[in-house]
């Protein structure tokens, strides 16, 4: 029996129907991803290019068997699959899908760097993050993620709507 990895992932969305789109990548996550805690969903200020929609994001716990490039290349499909096109770098997307942290994994590929390299100076994640995880390490920073969220501007992410288990 393979033994589940505890992961940190982030979901974003800003075009169409936001909230059925957050809804549609927490349901195609399984059978492979099982989601055990979601963050509430925040509407976030675009981050990296501004002139475009609000986001709603959200942070969720889940267990997985997955090794890291086989769960990367399962989100790639899932957001595929839910009608996400190529665009440019921080532009408009139907759906994102990002892992943030593997257990304590410590990865630095060309394909994939976990932890996320920019989790420290994103309050769209932060936030969330720091809602279901307050006391959850950094593994390289070995800051938690309250104190990480401590440290940048939140004031363009609100509440949206609560997640009822």
């Amino acid at each position: 029996m393979e033994i589940p990895h505890i992961v940190y992932l982030a979901l974003g969305t800003n075009l169409e129907d936001r909230i059925a789109n957050l809804h549609a990548a927490v349901d195609a996550l399984s059978p492979e991803v099982e989601p055990l805690t979601l963050s509430t969903i925040y509407e976030t200020t675009p981050w990296g290019y501004t002139d475009q929609p609000a986001f709603l994001n959200q942070v969720l716990k889940a267990k997985t068997t997955l090794v890291p490039f086989a769960l990367l290349a399962y989100f790639k499909n899932i957001e595929s699959t839910l009608g996400r096109k190529p665009t440019f770098r921080y532009g408009p997307r139907l759906i994102d899908l990002d892992i943030l942290l593997y257990n304590n994994l410590v990865l630095d590929t060309e394909e994939l760097t976990i932890p996320h390299p920019r989790i420290p100076e994103r309050a769209f994640v932060l936030v969330p993050l720091a809602e279901i995880a307050p006391e959850l390490r950094h593994p390289v920073l070995g800051k938690t993620m309250a104190q990480l969220q401590s440290e940048i501007d939140t004031s363009g992410v609100k509440p949206y709507m609560t997640v009822v288990p």
